[in-house]
């Protein structure tokens, strides 16, 4: 990763991999021959580059949200600079908001769609509420993994979104009278569930890149 010093490093995703001997750090103006996930690519992550990734691995920015103008991005270059797709952050800054992912999210996002689902769940499983990523996500990231490259991924994306989008204005449809058949509350939407206990984890400010519009939580490489 490379680390501009943006968050607080008790709470920052990125550091406590460094801690935990599971990153390294990249001084800026250094080349990175595998992924880099980056608001600035052109193309989001897709099972087509498993080969990429093998050889040469994956990076990510770890900085602030609210800072992302400060990053040089022009200096973190990369043939293979990439976008992740939309996916919900389950760290307990921005606990259950899209695009929204910290470093530790956006690696092991990276890792399951390119099929290293070992290497994302060893680096979430420093984190106590580093479980409920695929349990929110999962849904979302075995369609994904049914895209063949980049385009396909692409299309996968703007059909969930369509159908988030389709689903969102029939909630606010008025309710029909005559239609007495009760809804089934026993059907849990994951995506509703109770953040994780914090208290006792640390709460990441950072994030891998995204072109979304900002947060507080670093910059997720998402559409």
């Amino acid at each position: 990763m490379w680390d501009f010093d943006h968050c607080d490093p008790r709470r920052c995703s990125g550091k406590k991999l460094a801690r935990l001997g599971l990153i390294q750090d990249l001084r800026v103006g250094t080349r990175f021959r595998g992924i880099v996930l980056s608001p600035k690519g052109k193309q989001p992550i897709s099972p087509s580059d498993r080969a990429v990734v093998l050889a040469g691995g994956l990076a990510v920015v770890e900085c602030s949200w609210a800072r992302l103008d400060d990053v040089p991005f022009s200096k973190i270059a990369s043939p293979h600079e990439r976008l992740l797709p939309y996916l919900i952050a389950t760290n307990p800054t921005n606990y259950g908001k899209p695009w929204r992912l910290n470093c530790v999210e956006a690696l092991a996002a990276a890792f399951y769609l390119t099929g290293f689902d070992a290497y994302a769940e060893r680096l979430l499983s420093g984190f106590g509420w580093g479980d409920a990523f695929w349990r929110v996500n999962k849904h979302l990231i075995e369609r994904y993994r049914t895209c063949t490259d980049a385009a396909s991924m692409q299309a996968m994306q703007d059909r969930i979104l369509e159908e988030l989008e389709t689903a969102y204005v029939l909630s606010r449809a008025p309710v029909d009278p005559e239609n007495t058949e009760p809804e089934d509350l026993l059907v849990a939407n994951p995506n509703h569930a109770p953040p994780p206990d914090s208290s006792s984890d640390e709460e990441s400010e950072d994030a891998a890149e995204h072109e979304s519009d900002g947060g507080d939580d670093g910059p997720s490489p998402e559409r």
